[in-house]
This record gives C-alpha cells, structure tokens and sequence, in this order.
C-alpha cells in the first residue's frame, strides 16, 4: 500500500500528435448499475473528466447494465446525482448497454462466421476440477469443449444443454491482422517512443510474462507500450445465456461506437486490455489510448469494493460532504492511499 499519486496534470499532457488531434479526446466513466458508487469510483470518474477537459474534448458517461439481473434503476439515478455532486458534467446522452443487445448478438455472429466461436457446456465446478493445478490469479479453461464435434453439439443443444460462447484464442491470434503497412509493428493510435515490453513501469501495474501476440501492442500512458498477451486469459467467454455479451466484447464495442480515444480505468482492468485489443484487430476497431490508475485502499489496506461494502458516495452527499471539495481532494491524493492491483 502506497500513497495514491497525485492525479496527472493532464493540462500538460502531449503526445506526438497534431494540437487538432489532441483537442478530439473523448473519454468515458462506465459504470454498471449494480450497487451504490464508492470513492474508487469518483477517482476514476475524475481522471476520465480531467483527461478529456483538459485536451477540450468530451467526457461520455456509459451505463453498464447488461447484467440484467443485478442491475437496478435506482442505481442509475445514484450515479447520475453522484457526478453532479462531484461537478462532474458528461456531455450528451447516457448510453445504455441493455439497449444495444441487438449490435453484441451481431458482434457474436460476425466471429462465429470467422470460425472462432465454440459453444462450451462445462460448468464452473467442472472446469476447476479439470485444473491439476492453478494457471495464474484465476482459472483459465482448458479447453475441454472446443473439440468437441458437430454431432455432439448438436445432441446438447437440442438436450437443451446451457451453454456459453467462448472464443478460440489461438484461432483468433492467428487471424488477428495488423494495420496495413504495420505488420510485425502492432496498432495503435499513440507513438509511446519506447521499445514494447511486456513489463510494465507503473508500481501498480502487476509484471506478466508477456508471451503471444506478437503483431499486437497497445499503448498505456504510464505503463507504456505494452505487447498483448491475449493467451494468458484462455478462450475467455463471449456470451451466455443470462449474459447476452461478457464485459470484454461490450466494451470493445461500446468504446468503438462512441468514439473513445482514451480509456481512463483502474489498474486492475489492465489485463483485460489484451482480450479487447484482440478483439479490436478481429472486428476492425481503432485502439484507444489507455490510463490504467492507481486504486484506492480503505482503512483496512484492501482496494475499495462494493462487494466489500465500501462507504458509498450517496452516504457522504447525503451526510453534507461538499462534492467539489471532494473531488479536489482526489485530484490531489490528499488523504487517499493507493491499493495493491
């Protein structure tokens, strides 16, 4: 645990594009409706406001409520008033991802027609008992259905069998093209002017072996050019049935649609920017520029959570707490610690 970095002047932050480029920036706070907002989340909502004002471009908030069975409106109201009591002002409407089921289920069919979606009938309990011994912070699958032949799938469907789409990962590092003219290079729209490397900088941001990927890179501004290491996760889960689109194809979408230059988040999503550069390559979709922050710890060092019922802001804004004042606090890294990832 260490003391949270005092939030990036992003006032000064160039890159090596045009000053016209630059003033385009858009970014988003996406949060998902599914528990009150803690402080973690103000200081991300903060960075993603700053990085996008300073550069006079567009701050989006996008609301993640595709889980359906978690997600409540009075969440969506909390997080509207939140922001407002932080002085946090979003430009133009809400984006709902229960209204885009419709552009997820197309995504999905698109890869599947690629050839790189197969239907998995395991469960949970089945895939950790199928693991002789741990691979990394979580399980990755084994792969026990993706040889599975058309006849047996067919049996399971019409059994009525659950099942989930899974991504195969090889299949898709392999068809997975660079730019034209950039091949071997990597894509990206920011020029880290370093080496890649597939150990990041930032004392946050946890080491990885880095293997595979290798026509992949993705550029963080403190970490800084990072190759992909889309193998590591496994073939991730894409959809299931009561999760008509997984975090990682909706976001890659989402940020896609909206035009998001520069994704602002935790330290803790910086793994999962593999599985989204991937699927960018795979789908066509520019890749932004990444900010992977700090996250903030509680008094018990852990990083704050709603699962770990941290002190929400609707607790602090009913209680008087001035919102602004707050948030300069946060800009700051006055009173605040930052978590291990």
């Amino acid at each position: 645990m260490t003391a949270l970095p005092v939030s990036s002047d992003f006032s000064t932050a160039t890159d090596s594009r045009s000053s016209a480029r630059v003033a385009s920036v858009v970014t988003r706070f996406a949060p998902s409706p599914t528990g009150r907002l803690h402080l973690g989340h103000a200081y991300s909502a903060v960075q993603a406001h700053d990085r996008a004002r300073a550069a006079g471009g567009r701050f989006l908030l996008r609301i993640e409520d595709i889980d359906g069975t978690r997600s409540r409106p009075e969440h969506v109201a909390a997080i509207e008033a939140d922001l407002r009591w932080l002085g946090l002002a979003w430009d133009g409407a809400v984006l709902f991802q229960s209204a885009r089921l419709d552009v997820y289920a197309a995504a999905l069919e698109r890869l599947r027609g690629m050839g790189l979606l197969y239907p998995c009938f395991c469960t949970r309990a089945e895939i950790a008992a199928s693991l002789s011994a741990p691979h990394g912070p979580e399980a990755v699958y084994p792969g026990t259905c993706r040889a599975l032949d058309a006849d047996a799938v067919a049996a399971r469907v019409a059994h009525g069998d659950r099942f989930a789409w899974r991504l195969d990962m090889a299949k898709a590092l392999a068809l997975a093209p660079p730019l034209p003219g950039r091949e071997g290079l990597g894509v990206g729209w920011l020029e880290a002017g370093v080496a890649p490397h597939s150990g990041p900088t930032h004392p946050s941001i946890p080491s990885r072996p880095g293997r595979g990927g290798v026509n992949l890179t993705w550029t963080d501004e403190i970490a800084g050019t990072v190759v992909a290491d889309p193998l590591s996760h496994g073939d991730v889960i894409l959809a299931r049935k009561d999760a008509p689109a997984s975090y990682h194809l909706a976001v890659t979408i989402d940020d896609a649609a909206q035009g998001v230059s520069h994704v602002v988040r935790g330290v803790d999503l910086f793994g999962a920017t593999d599985v989204h550069r991937l699927l960018q390559a795979l789908l066509g979709f520019p890749t932004p520029v990444y900010h992977h922050h700090a996250l903030i710890a509680g008094p018990d060092g852990a990083r704050l959570a709603k699962r770990n019922h941290a002190p929400t802001l609707e607790s602090l804004r009913l209680a008087g707490e001035d919102g602004p004042a707050l948030a300069a606090s946060l800009r700051a890294g006055i009173g605040f610690v930052a978590a291990n990832a």
